[in-house]
């Protein structure tokens, strides 16, 4: 229990550092903010959601008698939170055996019951988490900027102008029409960025855990990863909200590009699926990874690749289309 509460301690000082990093205006800091949950995430898939816990309510106790209760606040919903809660998940099994072997009960030799196999919390359900969280984040940030939707608009077109150095007197049509379409996008790409971040740090946090040792599960199978099938009919019913107009439209927009971003990282799997005949598969892996760093757009093929597998079981398909491997001789 000492070893626990230590490692909990020094998880939620350095998350609580990293959060509050953000204070510098450093170019750094951006990143180390959107790393805060990963000490956390490494405490509670190492040594248990217990120790998530423990540092996360030290962390944003310290937080908020240093900076104030708002602060406190957004690093509980936005750290301690998904921290916790994805960390349990990523150790949540269940039994799918009765644990006893047949021959040790009927032979009475007094061998030790085998151990139960355990099924594991399905990585697609871990993402869809990870999406509401991205969500909630995204929308709670958007709601401190206001209440309906024109004041938000207002807000986020008065803080682009200001980083962009311009005034509303100076704009030229073209000009403005630009920011107003930034403006526009901007809940759908802090979603996007937000999901992004998120997922990247509960791949490095289940890393960091299986490389010391202290990751008690298999790793995953993450080329099988699928949303549940319901997603598919969420995500409809959430485009037609994108349309309404006003507040809700766009909350409708944060969720639906949430969403789309989750089919964009099932797309990765099943290209990870795809590839595997191929000889030279990490060059062309390599090759898509890099482009869609550079140019971010081409991300769509992968979220229609992610939405047709979800409609017509690419995947599965391809998988049952494979000659079986060849024994060894």
């Amino acid at each position: 229990m000492i070893v626990i509460v230590f490692i909990a301690i020094a998880a939620g000082a350095a998350s609580a550092l990293m959060f509050a990093s953000l204070i510098s205006g450093a170019l750094i800091s951006l990143v180390l903010f959107y790393l805060a949950p990963l000490p956390l995430m490494v405490a509670a898939m190492g040594w248990g959601p217990l120790s998530a816990t423990l540092g996360g309510i030290a962390a944003a106790t310290s937080l908020g008698a240093i900076f104030g209760l708002s602060h406190c606040i957004a690093f509980a919903v936005m750290v301690a939170l998904p921290a916790w809660w994805l960390g349990h998940l990523a150790l949540l099994g269940r039994p799918i055996s009765n644990g006893v072997a047949s021959g040790n009960v009927a032979s009475g030799n007094g061998a030790a019951p085998v151990a139960p196999d355990l099924e594991w919390y399905p990585v697609g359900r871990v993402l869809l988490w990870i999406t509401g969280f991205a969500v909630l984040t995204t929308a709670a940030a958007l709601l401190t900027l206001g209440t309906d939707a024109a004041t938000i608009a207002g807000t986020l077109r008065r803080g682009l102008l200001m980083i962009l150095g311009l005034r509303d007197a100076t704009l030229t049509n073209e000009t403005d029409q630009l920011i107003d379409a930034l403006v526009t996008v901007a809940p759908a790409a802090a979603a996007i960025f937000a999901t992004t971040t998120l997922t990247l740090n509960v791949w490095l946090a289940a890393k960091i855990t299986a490389t010391s040792g202290r990751l008690h599960r298999p790793w995953p199978d993450l080329n099988s990863a699928a949303l549940p099938p319901m997603t598919l009919a969420a995500l409809c019913a959430v485009v037609a909200f994108c349309f309404t107009g006003g507040l809700l439209a766009i909350l409708a927009l944060i969720v639906a590009a949430a969403l789309m971003m989750a089919y964009a990282l099932v797309g990765f799997a099943v290209l990870h699926t795809l590839t595997l005949a191929l000889r030279s598969r990490a060059f062309w892996l390599g090759c898509t990874y890099t482009i869609m760093v550079v140019f971010v757009w081409p991300v769509i093929a992968l979220v229609v690749l992610g939405l047709a597998d979800a409609i017509f079981g690419i995947r599965q398909r391809y998988l049952q289309g494979r000659p079986p491997p060849i024994p060894a001789s």
